[in-house]
């Protein structure tokens, strides 16, 4: 690890930004980073965006090491996209919930119950459910998705039941749900949204699609984390309820310096998206360490699943 870097003051963190840039140029390397992700690491990285994007970007880019700040499906995905490439995740401990609520055992059994069904996974799961998967899609997706299977069709949709119950009836599919969810975003609350709405009774309230359907149900826009920086970007408005993971409102604070925007909770916080530092980061491009590989048969498998997802919508 790199000796003599300090912390809590300015001229410590200008060095650190330094020594990665400087390594970052050796390295001739690429930084993504999810709209989760500490602002400082935001700042720091060549794109910023969410699922969707980040796995566009990373399928196009031309770098040979992909330093990924996100949770570990995120660094799985730009792996299996391109196994050409290095793919190095900061923290390798900065797992997903989510993700880990079903596994591909668990898929197999589900497919067995219902034989014949498509299987749409979203992308917060692993490389092995994906590859027991049809086809994969992002929140800012999803309907585009679900909506290109043949009609009539039943379909499993795994792991997020709120992701998947706001699919249906954008859709008016029928799916067949997985019981799982993100923490971070079910702790947001109808009353959250009730308080902050009464605080701030001229702000548009955005959540995000994993929510809980009664705090859906209460928006005026339901976005991906890109999809609410398009909204915000766009609106006339001048005030703003984010429901999803805090870590997005250091994006929207900056793209909209005019504008103001209230976390719905201050409670959604994820403590995996906030284990990417900047000492982490610099400290995976000196020593190329934490390097993300999928084994080959479920890489190829996966890889179908993925490359819909990045084509759809």
């Amino acid at each position: 690890m790199p000796g003599g870097v300090g912390k809590g003051s300015r001229m410590a963190k200008e060095e650190l930004l330094g020594m990665i840039a400087r390594w970052k140029q050796e390295r001739q390397a690429v930084i993504l980073a999810h709209n989760y992700q500490l602002g400082e690491v935001q700042d720091l990285a060549d794109f910023v965006g969410d699922s969707l994007e980040l796995s566009r970007q990373a399928a196009r880019t031309e770098a040979p090491v992909i330093v990924f700040c996100g949770v570990r499906f995120m660094a799985e995905t730009a792996s299996i996209l391109s196994p050409q490439k290095v793919v190095l995740h900061p923290d390798p401990s900065a797992g997903c919930p989510l993700a880990n609520m079903i596994n591909a055992e668990q898929l197999r059994a589900l497919k067995a119950e219902h034989p014949g069904r498509p299987v749409v996974c979203y992308v917060n799961s692993s490389a092995e459910v994906k590859a027991e998967s049809d086809l994969c899609c992002t929140s800012a997706n999803a309907p585009a998705v679900v909506g290109s299977i043949e009609a009539g069709r039943e379909i499993i949709f795994v792991p997020d039941k709120f992701l998947g119950s706001w699919t249906a009836a954008r859709t008016g599919r029928k799916l067949i749900l997985w019981q799982g969810y993100c923490p971070t975003h079910a702790c947001i609350t109808p009353g959250d949204i009730e308080r902050v709405r009464r605080a701030h009774p001229q702000a548009l309230v955005m959540v995000h699609p994993e929510c809980l359907a009664e705090v859906v149900q209460m928006a005026d826009a339901v976005e991906s984390t890109s999809g609410m920086c398009r909204f915000a970007r766009q609106s006339n408005a001048r005030e703003f309820v984010v429901g999803t993971e805090v870590g997005i409102l250091h994006r929207l604070r900056k793209e909209n310096p005019h504008k103001a925007f209230y976390p719905a909770s201050d409670a959604a916080l994820c403590p995996n998206m906030k284990r990417n530092t900047l000492e982490k980061v610099l400290w995976a491009l000196e020593e190329m360490q934490h390097e993300v590989k999928v084994r080959p048969d479920v890489a190829d498998r996966a890889r179908r699943a993925i490359e819909a997802m990045v084509a759809s919508g």
